[in-house]
């Protein structure tokens, strides 16, 4: 009797299928924070960061973390998945004034934060969008300050060749209704929302 291969005959769960096709998950409960001013460089890579080299780039740290050049002086850290967000919150937390050029600009209250990822993900946006977010026109780690769904929306690139992701920051009263606009464009590819923990897989 010949047995059977069960890795084989394991069927791709509905999370794995949605992460390779079009997948949302909101990161809003993460850490995120903002720095501004002449120091804020020499500030961030006195605590470890790396930098983006020019406005309109993310680096990804290696805690998962990704640092966002938003302009010549102005940086938004994003908290890594695997730590819970606990680097950047530690940051903001130890953050003082003091004589230094830079200012802290809080975001957790002011920015929700959502991920869509899978191969769908630039066709959904293009939906929203008028800016190309297909691979060839915004490449990894770019950054876009733009509009979609009729409200101001930072969009970083974060994905990889293997998986494409972008990430998503806007005012957060607006999370309900950017969800609902997203989840529309999401159904013509059958999306749906994922967890956080279905991320980190």
């Amino acid at each position: 009797m010949t047995s059977l291969n069960t890795e084989a005959l394991k069927v791709p769960s509905r999370s794995a299928e949605l992460l390779n096709t079009c997948a949302l998950a909101d990161l809003t409960e993460l850490a995120r924070v903002g720095l501004r001013g002449a120091d804020s460089a020499a500030y961030l890579q006195a605590h470890g960061f790396d930098l983006p080299a020019r406005p309109n780039l993310a680096l990804r740290q290696g805690d998962g973390s990704w640092v966002v050049r938003l302009s010549a002086s102005e940086y938004l850290l994003l908290g890594s998945m695997a730590d819970q967000g606990a680097r950047v919150a530690a940051l903001e937390q130890a953050w003082q004034q003091d004589a230094r050029r830079n200012y802290l600009l809080p975001r957790q209250d002011s920015h929700a934060w959502l991920q869509l990822s899978g191969e769908n993900c630039s066709a959904v946006m293009a939906k929203l969008c008028g800016v190309d977010l297909r691979l060839q026109a915004f490449a990894f780690g770019a950054v876009a300050q733009t509009s979609a769904a009729r409200i101001n929306v930072i969009v970083v690139n974060v994905g990889s060749a293997e998986r494409p992701a972008i990430q998503l920051l806007f005012d957060r009263p607006s999370l309900a209704y950017f969800q609902e606009a997203i989840l529309d464009a999401m159904g013509e590819f059958d999306g749906g929302w994922v967890g956080l923990d279905e991320l980190m897989l």
